[in-house]
């Protein structure tokens, strides 16, 4: 429960949504919990994670929505990039 409330939050923080009345002409698209315990090397659950998500396959693009982002970016794939920036001699800003 305190996962959920903190995913709320963050939510409410950062101004992802707005409270909006229901179209008369449209379908409402369900959400759904993602739980996922986080463990430490030796296995124990060090913290619990929450995700509240919308269920995608009611979804069509262009209608329900226009654009995806992904909320946080993994080490891995800012070191890949980091990587192929130096070996191809690119700058970043």
């Amino acid at each position: 429960m305190i996962a959920m409330q903190e995913e709320i939050n963050q939510f409410e923080i950062s101004e992802i949504w707005k409270l909006v009345p229901r179209p008369s002409n449209q379908c409402v698209i369900g959400i759904g919990w993602v739980f996922r315990n986080k463990m430490d090397e030796n296995g124990i659950i060090v913290i619990n994670k929450a995700r509240l998500v919308a269920q995608g396959f009611n979804q069509e693009e262009c209608i329900d929505y226009e654009e995806t982002f992904a909320l946080v970016a993994r080490l891995e794939a800012i070191r890949m990039l980091l990587a192929l920036a130096y070996f191809k001699d690119f700058v970043l800003y």
